[in-house]
């Protein structure tokens, strides 16, 4: 007999399931059978399957026609299991290496449940390990926050009476009142055993799709006699950060999902004392739910249900709680639910308008920044749109470039007086032809975006930002893709794991898109799941590249910024990591090339033109580096640099697609491309045969192909020929006016 039966169900998402178990399969406890439960799949996992059958002592079933749900699989397994104890795992996460042999070392006598830790990522195990190791933890910190929950356990055990039978106290407190919500209540990370689930009939209720476990948790634990807590035994739950196309059970949206809810408390009541602690811990979820989030809709939402149907179910429910349970609350929560009970929705709303008048108060006495998003939504979106005012913005007014930089002075130069033209810039520049300039987030940017008529931004908008009927949107987006971007990222990496789920609502707000080639049009429709008109003209910031006096541009660019006339210039441009961050839309970058050895094997000849992404917020120190570093990074215009640079070298940045318009040599410095590829973004392209200069990985390769970058030319040639003509077809100089002419008709 095996020591652990693991429990497996599977519906859908193939490749969560393929992590899943080569996850399980790096395990260093291996007596355990694997029970993977069908639920009639719509993919082939045939492949995995026998793959794996060699791996594990596994044994499949497949749900009969007519049943179907992760409660109706969980008991088959149970059926099924042959183990000493039972763990039952979801397809879509994951366990570590040690998990398994941590609980199982930690058994010296037969318990009935031994309860682990569920840690919560968006992320592969490699990138969710790699996280936890670089996250900086404070000592103190931690001390502090261990004593608050030993502090909460004490008053648990106190409150509940449990002093005689600690351990299970402590298993409702850990597995069950110290989880919030309801949905955080699961029977993942956990053994159980056997015999004791068997002996007292602990089965899940398949008639709940999404709150199934509560009714095999609770009875479980009133029931329970013996528990051990491992707390490094962890069990990861994953988010699903594309909740669009591939919805975790907990993020679907079903109109079933409130009264299942209820249902499912309701039902699970039946299984327990009234008088017992369980209950007690079980009425007190319900009535969190409705005080901290139904209570929200109830004031804000647009459907009326919240106000009518579900408003009357959840009084049902509350109808049925334990009296004393209020006890633990505040008076405005205790008089919300007195109001519920009463069917009072009037009184309920006015405790809802005092909760969150208060929060709100507090909101804006730490945070100042809140009041321009209330006078943006309560007083500047009710002000008529100004049918001739135009927004600008690039990189979250970092800088005045990039595309709406050229479709703006083409728009004052062209249509002088007609248009009112406003730039969001955040460091007091001065932009030509009398644009207005306003700080970004502030009340006169809140005012300019809920009046402008037009809007022309290189970046998304802001979150809070909601588009008014009459407005009209531009995206030209920053570049050509090579990095798999948004949908087409199976992983996200970056600071908010959210960015899919943003991102789909606020692609919804464009009306326009810029396009530099048909490679991106298509791209683009794929991975911004973008519907909308498309501006198929190349990039307005290339304009400049095609210019008739760009060869006086870049002298005089070279002189203002003492570049010497007798050196050729090198431009480095770096892109960032995603998964090396301070925090939103603010990156860490370390420089990996040895500038050092550049400047001993090429200052005789060359000079380094330093411009790292705008994302990046580490200085990279170029101390000693005097006359051969320039570092342009705070340089606001990257196409003016491009002509003033002879080589490019970058990595996965877009800048090699628009540089590539000058047909000058371009160098890839792509030593951590396994990483970048593999764990991170992958490509849309073959960087080893696509691009238009050779992969490099040590800087002497690079110092190597500077120094015979004739022979460079000469060997990629034809490949750099099939690349211009597939990514520069567009571009011709006069993007900004034909995008003008479209939209500012």
């Amino acid at each position: 007999m095996r020591t652990i039966s693991i429990i497996l169900p599977f519906f859908k998402y193939k490749h969560y399931f393929k992590e899943c178990l080569q996850n399980l399969a790096q395990s260093t406890f291996k007596d355990f059978e694997l029970i993977v439960i069908l639920d009639h799949p719509t993919e082939d996992i045939d492949d995995l399957l026998e793959q794996y059958n060699s791996v594990f002592d596994m044994k499949v079933y497949a749900l009969p026609e007519g049943v179907t749900g992760v409660a109706a699989c969980r008991n088959v397994g149970i059926q099924e299991a042959k183990g000493a104890y039972l763990y039952f795992l979801d397809s879509d996460d994951y366990v570590l290496e040690d998990t398994l042999q941590n609980m199982i070392k930690a058994i010296d006598h037969d318990v009935d449940m031994v309860y682990g830790t569920i840690n919560h990522t968006w992320n592969n195990k490699a990138n969710y390990l790699h996280k936890i190791e670089n996250k900086e933890v404070d000592e103190e910190d931690q001390e502090e926050r261990e004593q608050q929950r030993l502090n909460k356990l004490s008053d648990f055990i106190s409150f509940s009476s449990y002093e005689k039978d600690e351990q299970q106290a402590k298993a409702i407190f850990y597995t069950m009142d110290n989880r919030k919500g309801i949905r955080t209540f699961t029977v993942l990370g956990n053994l159980y055993n056997r015999d004791f689930v068997v002996r007292n009939n602990l089965k899940f209720n398949e008639n709940f799709r999404y709150y199934c476990d509560m009714t095999f948790m609770c009875p479980l634990l009133e029931k329970l006699t013996s528990a051990l807590q491992v707390e490094e035994a962890i069990y990861v739950k994953r988010k699903h950060n594309d909740p669009i196309n591939e919805p975790a059970l907990s993020q679907e949206e079903n109109e079933n999902r409130f009264n299942e809810r209820c249902d499912a408390i309701e039902y699970t009541r039946t299984l327990l004392k009234e008088e017992g602690v369980v209950r007690f811990c079980l009425d007190r979820k319900i009535v969190s739910y409705f005080v901290s989030q139904m209570a929200k809709k109830i004031r804000r939402s647009q459907d009326d249900l919240w106000r009518t149907d579900y408003f009357e179910r959840m009084a049902k429910t509350i109808d049925g709680i334990r009296p004393e349970v209020m006890n633990r609350y505040k008076r405005n929560s205790r008089k919300m639910v007195a109001y519920l009970q009463n069917r009072d929705l009037k009184g309920v709303q006015s405790c809802v308008r005092r909760k969150l008048g208060i929060k709100k108060f507090f909101r804006i006495f730490k945070n100042k920044n809140v009041l321009f998003k209330l006078a943006y939504y309560h007083v500047y979106s009710k002000k008529p749109i100004q049918e001739n005012t135009i927004l600008f913005e690039t990189f979250m007014a970092k800088n005045y470039s990039d595309s709406p930089k050229y479709i703006y002075e083409y728009i004052a130069k062209n249509y002088p007086g007609k248009y009112k033209c406003v730039w969001a810039l955040n460091d007091g520049h001065e932009v030509p032809y009398g644009a207005e300039v306003v700080k970004r987030f502030s009340f006169k940017y809140a005012y300019y975006l809920a009046v402008s008529k037009y809007f022309v931004f290189n970046v998304r908008q802001p979150l809070w930002y909601r588009k008014r009927e009459g407005q009209v949107f531009v995206e030209t987006w920053h570049g050509t893709p090579l990095k798999r971007l948004v949908f087409d990222q199976e992983e996200v990496t970056s600071a908010s794991p959210k960015y899919k789920q943003q991102f789909y609502r606020q692609r919804q707000e464009w009306d326009y898109l810029v396009s530099a080639n048909p490679f991106s049009t298509k791209t683009f429709r794929s991975c911004f799941m973008y519907e909308g008109k498309m501006l198929e003209y190349g990039y307005p910031r290339n304009d400049i590249l095609y210019w008739p006096n760009k060869d006086q541009i870049a002298k005089d660019l070279r002189k203002k910024l003492g570049i010497p006339e007798d050196k050729k210039t090198i431009l480095y441009a770096p892109t960032w990591r995603d998964d090396e961050h301070y925090g939103k839309g603010e990156y860490k970058f370390t420089l990996a090339l040895d500038l050092k050895l550049m400047m001993e094997k090429l200052s005789d000849e060359y000079v380094v033109l330093l411009r790292t992404h705008h994302y990046i917020a580490d200085n990279i120190d170029t101390t000693g580096l005097e006359g051969f570093v320039y570092n342009l990074s705070k340089y606001d215009d990257i196409s003016e640099i491009y002509l003033i640079s002879d080589i490019c070298i970058t990595d996965y940045s877009s800048v090699f697609f628009d540089f590539a318009n000058l047909k000058r040599p371009v160098l890839f410095y792509t030593y951590d491309i396994e990483k970048y590829k593999n764990q991170l973004r992958g490509f849309y392209i073959d960087m080893n045969t696509e691009v238009p200069g050779p992969l490099l990985y040590t800087s002497e390769e690079v110092v190597n192909a500077i120094l015979h970058i004739d022979q460079i030319n000469e060997e990629y040639k034809e490949r750099y020929e099939e690349f211009y003509k597939r990514f520069c077809c567009y571009d011709d100089g006069n993007a900004s006016k034909h995008i003008v002419e479209e939209v500012f008709k």
